[in-house]
């Protein structure tokens, strides 16, 4: 049996020559990318410190001004990418051009994707570029990804990037948005330049989020330059990888809980991508029963009703193929709630297939599989 698929957490491989082509000049003077290669000496240098293990040519590393673009991106993991390197190398040029997206997409059964950036994220959100460097990238970005999508705008979906080192810029961000007419934003998860979800200087962004139906993803990823999960006690990739997704969006839906974004913007939706759904029935749970009950009138003025109650009236979740505990889930929030996002071209995603996908989701009914796999993305994306 065949299903429509419609990929919630797609990405896009972002050029390196896209920034040259779209970005302010004199931002892309200042603060351009740059591509430090790996080189013969260096090579002989990791062979006479490790041996064996440092006979390879190492991936190029990144560098936005004067700043990597990763952060704890170590020699380490650098070795242990090259390792892998040329696993994925298809996929990830495939997701440069639009045409060989929808080849891969095709590949896949892929009906609709909604993409998103690669490294564009990691520039916006990089805490030590100004804000209005981050600002010429996210516009740049976005320009880059409207004529990406325009290629085939009824299959591929643009979701829009925000800088938000400077929250006063966000409505006048989303106005660029709703002006190429995209139905949705993507937001990291983390506190960016000081400022939580929460933050006075949020509050006009969201009602206008809320008036014009943009819908509001939550993406995180590992090695950003800025305060993740993790950070603060692990370097490895590893540690860092295992805190940063599932952390940082759970602490994302807190920070709108309890400073009121939902009461205050009932019909405002949320998703929190690429962390999986099972944390979900024990964070709701222990927001129910232990926080919410502990000091009622601390949080009286935001909170009306049970967290779980709101998590079901607006927010959305994508789910892992073959994580455990999606019955028990979906008892919590109900299937119209989850999506799926095969995160493609991401390396750590890639030993997931759309093959034989309903017999991979086989707790799922008929009805429940058309439902996770195309019907909850169309209602989330508008």
């Amino acid at each position: 049996m065949t299903f429509q698929i419609f990929d919630a957490d797609r990405h896009v491989m972002e050029p390196l020559d896209l920034w040259e082509k779209y970005l302010d000049p004199e931002v892309y003077q200042a603060y351009p990318i740059k591509v430090v290669q790996d080189n013969p000496l260096a090579q002989q240098d990791r062979v006479e410190r490790l041996g064996h293990r440092g006979d390879l040519a190492l991936p190029p590393v990144f560098v936005v001004g004067d700043f990597p673009l990763l952060n704890n991106w170590s020699e380490e993991i650098q070795i242990a990418s090259a390792m892998q390197d040329k696993g994925n190398r298809a996929e990830r040029v495939a997701a440069m051009h639009p045409e060989s997206q929808l080849s891969s997409m095709d590949d896949s059964d892929i009906a609709i994707a909604y993409l998103f950036s690669t490294f564009a994220g990691y520039v916006v959100n990089h805490e030590c570029l100004p804000a209005e460097v981050s600002l010429a990238y996210a516009d740049a970005y976005n320009r880059w990804l409207k004529d990406y999508c325009s290629v085939d705008p009824d299959r591929l979906k643009a979701v829009g990037l925000l800088s938000r080192h400077d929250p006063t810029t966000l409505c006048s961000q989303l106005n660029q948005i709703i002006e190429n007419g995209w139905s949705s934003i993507c937001l990291r998860p983390e506190v960016i330049a000081g400022k939580d979800f929460g933050a006075p200087e949020y509050i006009d962004f969201w009602a206008k989020c809320e008036k014009h139906n943009i819908s509001v993803v939550f993406h995180g990823g590992t090695n950003l330059h800025a305060p993740t999960a993790g950070t603060h006690r692990f370097q490895s990739r590893f540690a860092l990888h295992a805190c940063s997704h599932p952390m940082e969006v759970q602490m994302a839906f807190v920070s709108l809980l309890e400073s009121g974004v939902f009461e205050r913007h009932p019909t405002l939706k949320f998703a929190f991508l690429e962390a999986g759904a099972s944390w979900l029935p024990h964070w709701l749970w222990r927001l129910d029963t232990i926080c919410y009950p502990e000091f009622p009138s601390l949080v009286a003025d935001n909170i009306k009703m049970l967290p779980s109650e709101y998590f079901k009236r607006q927010c959305w979740v994508a789910i892992e193929l073959g994580e455990p505990c999606l019955r028990e889930v979906i008892e919590t929030v109900g299937h119209e709630k989850l999506l799926y996002g095969s995160d493609f071209p991401h390396p750590d995603h890639m030993h997931f297939t759309t093959e034989d996908i309903a017999k991979q989701l086989g707790v799922l009914s008929e009805e429940e599989l058309k439902d996770v796999l195309a019907n909850n993305a169309q209602t989330f994306f508008n």
